[in-house]
């Protein structure tokens, strides 16, 4: 993870939210302060918009949507009538999410499914047809997120996966902190997947690229 400094200076040069990304971020704060870290950083959505953009994707897939930065900043980049499926467990949450959909004007671009996301993106047509996914759930439900996810992958599509350095803690000699254990799992499930080349790039918490072969 990059230290607060350097941190402070790339958001200084790059493109920073907007009015209702900033009123989302704060609520979240003020809500949720306890979890608010849960909440993707501004650098990291302006990355997830210019990357959906450039993919002029029509079809994407979000596993994971808290109270929305991420899939507000997926539904911007979507070429006209392009469609986001968001999947996450906690309606409390996800209303949050919905409200700010609204004031955006995105909500007709966005499918939320409440449920268990292993199961319910099992439930997705089997045949490439996916864009572009965002994985940042639950971490000991990546390895299954991703072998759902992949197989419906159009080639060329691109995949970005949340929190995979967890701190630095990845490389540690440290051993027993079930969080860490399953992001090195997935990580090296990822390494050994042919169907994909990957980078990780250390934009906050770290977030693997991945692009469908």
């Amino acid at each position: 993870m990059l230290g607060e400094d350097l941190q402070r200076y790339i958001g200084e040069h790059s493109t920073g939210p907007d009015r209702v990304m900033q009123d989302l971020a704060a609520e979240t704060r003020e809500a949720l302060a306890d979890r608010a870290g849960m909440q993707i950083g501004a650098d990291q959505a302006r990355l997830l918009t210019m990357l959906v953009q450039t993919l002029n994707a029509t079809t994407a897939v979000e596993i994971g949507t808290f109270t929305g930065m991420s899939s507000l900043a997926i539904a911007r980049g979507l070429a006209p009538g392009g469609r986001l499926t968001c999947f996450d467990v906690s309606d409390e949450f996800t209303s949050i999410a919905r409200r700010y959909w609204d004031r955006d004007g995105m909500s007709d671009r966005i499918e939320l499914i409440l449920g268990d996301a292993r199961e319910e993106t099992a439930k997705l047509p089997d045949e490439p047809h996916i864009d572009f996914a965002f994985i940042d759930a639950d971490k000991s439900g990546y390895v299954t997120y991703w072998e759902n996810i992949v197989p419906r992958m159009k080639p060329g599509g691109l995949i970005a996966v949340d929190n995979v350095l967890q701190r630095g803690r990845v490389v540690s000699a440290d051993t027993g902190n079930d969080t860490v254990d399953a992001i090195r799992a997935f990580n090296t499930h990822v390494v050994g997947d042919d169907r994909v080349e990957q980078v990780v790039l250390p934009i906050r918490d770290g977030v693997t690229l991945a692009r469908r072969r």
